[in-house]
């Protein structure tokens, strides 16, 4: 028993366990994947050849050896040259003799390694088909590669007496135009399916009906522009722009290359189906790659902008916890006075013997004080996470005069004037910490403004009135220079301000604030500074006009 323990001990595994792979059958099991998958995709891929060589109007395969030399390099040569000998003697059955297949193989291997070393030098793995710059650069070293590609090898094949002088531009068309329509259609699809990212992303698309909608309408429409006539109808292949523009605006980039894909298994049934021949094949595999890029630039700026909204939206977020900061500080600010005046308290009873009446007093205000303040940031939690707001009726007047007392001593330093006219018993439903918010964005703006006055003519205005239909208009008004109509138009986007440091988010995120709570924000043109919001009155008191 002891020696069979050592034993077990000195070989890291017990009888019962499965024998550990070799390390070197580990490092070759990507490369035997990637030699299998390629010869099956060049059988499936095998249609209208010219001379029996690899010379089709379709040619996805360059695009799994482009992956795959972008994901581990130039050792992926060797795989592919094996790939490229194996797939011509399987599939073609060496129609040029084995070394012949050998010196076409190799050759090809160095042309498309050069295309992948380049698109692996110009692009980061994350940014090959995120923006449209990039996918520009793509499309451009795609074409102009497999031109260059092409000619090189069709002129080689010239040279070994194997395509007649009078086909060679022909056969250059061809391989070409299948070279560019497999990369461009296939590539993406693969380079979302190599990384786990992609692939759920594509499982998400595949799993929604709206996904069967669009390539259920392809195919009717793939039927409706060929298969009613029975041959090849280019005046009407623009009806297959519905289902292509249906997938890349609302699934982005993933949509459009699952619809590309599913067109050109289309258009080669097409093919077989109809057993096409010289010229139309290559028209359709140029309209169906065509079709594919304008679906993958619509994709890529659906997922651009949304990329952006989504930034935009954090950023936002990020505003508002800078600018929810003070409202914090301020409501805050009370109830951890209280706290401290309390625990002074009760420091001071006990000292004293206390421990009746009193002491359970003060413990019962402090408790109070806590429950504020956790009350407090609990709702502000909430609306950084939801956008949730706590409605309640709340007295306007008491709010205004709440936040000019903040201002007061830094308008005062700088000898800003405020002046308030409030409605007396205005009753507001409202969010106390976000009208906070607005207020003290406002009358920041309108102190910025007015600093850079000559002392004398530095006023600011806050004058908040009874409307009809139950309303209450807030006016901020101060003696700066005034917001221009090409300011004015554009001061409520993100990002734009008047002022050098501003980040162009508070006037953004204080307009949402009173939409949300059924009113809105606006601004005046004019000599001077005017802010103006609506908000809906719970109640008027017998003062308010």
């Amino acid at each position: 028993m002891d020696a069979q323990r050592e034993s077990v001990l000195h070989n890291g595994r017990s009888g019962d366990d499965p024998l550990p792979m070799p390390p070197h059958l580990t490092r070759s099991l990507p490369h035997i994947a990637f030699v299998a998958m390629y010869v099956a995709l060049d059988w499936a891929s095998y249609v209208q050849p010219f001379y029996g060589f690899n010379i089709t109007p379709w040619n996805p395969i360059p695009a799994l050896g482009f992956v795959y030399w972008l994901k581990y390099g130039r050792k992926v040569a060797v795989p592919w040259f094996i790939a490229l000998f194996a797939g011509d003697g399987i599939v073609r059955g060496f129609p040029g003799g084995p070394w012949m297949t050998a010196v076409l193989s190799g050759w090809l291997v160095v042309g498309y390694g050069l295309m992948a070393e380049v698109l692996r030098r110009h692009f980061s793995h994350e940014h090959i088909f995120s923006d449209r710059r990039g996918l520009f650069a793509w499309v451009s070293i795609v074409v102009v590669g497999t031109l260059l590609n092409g000619m090189a090898y069709i002129s080689l094949l010239f040279a070994l007496d194997r395509i007649p002088m009078d086909h060679w531009l022909e056969s250059v068309a061809c391989y070409w135009v299948g070279d560019v329509a497999g990369i461009l259609v296939s590539m993406p699809i693969l380079w979302m399916l190599a990384s786990a990212q992609g692939r759920a992303a594509l499982r998400a698309i595949v799993m929604r009906w709206e996904t069967a909608g669009y390539i259920g309408l392809l195919a009717l429409l793939l039927w409706m522009v060929f298969g009613l006539r029975g041959g090849i109808d280019f005046n009407h292949f623009y009806f297959l722009f519905l289902p292509i523009v249906w997938a890349a605006a609302r699934q982005g980039l993933a949509g459009a290359a699952l619809v590309a894909l599913a067109l050109q298994l289309g258009v080669v049934a097409i093919v077989g189906w109809l057993q096409l021949v010289d010229l139309a094949i290559l028209e359709l595999q140029l309209l169906s790659a065509v079709l594919a890029l304008g679906c993958f630039f619509m994709g890529v700026v659906v997922d651009e902008q949304r990329h952006l909204a989504e930034e935009l939206k954090q950023t936002l977020r990020l505003a508002a916890a800078g600018e929810m900061a003070a409202a914090l500080a301020h409501e805050l600010n009370q109830p951890m006075t209280a706290l401290a005046a309390y625990g002074k308290a009760c420091e001071h009873l006990l000292a004293r013997g206390e421990t009746g009446g009193v002491l359970r007093d003060a413990i019962h205000r402090m408790v109070h004080e806590a429950g504020r303040a956790a009350n407090v940031v609990g709702r502000l939690r909430d609306f950084f996470r939801t956008g949730a707001m706590q409605l309640e009726p709340i007295q306007f007047g008491a709010i205004a005069a709440s936040i000019a007392q903040q201002c007061q001593e830094q308008f005062g330093a700088h000898e800003v004037v405020l002046e308030t006219r409030i409605a007396p018993s205005v009753t507001v439903n409202a969010d106390c910490l976000q009208i906070e918010l607005v207020l003290r964005n406002l009358l920041g703006n309108a102190f910025d403004a007015v600093v850079t006055q000559p002392p004398g003519q530095r006023r600011i205005s806050l004058c908040a009135e009874v409307m009809e239909g139950a309303r209450l208009r807030v006016s901020v008004t101060d003696s700066g220079r005034g917001i221009s109509s090409t300011l004015a138009a554009r001061l409520f986007e993100p990002f734009v301000s008047s002022k050098s440091s501003g980040m162009g988010l508070g006037l953004v995120l204080s307009r949402s604030i009173v939409e949300a709570h059924g009113g809105s924000l606006w601004a005046e043109v004019g000599d001077h500074g005017v802010f103006r919001f609506v908000l809906p009155l719970v109640e008027v008191g017998d003062h308010g006009h």
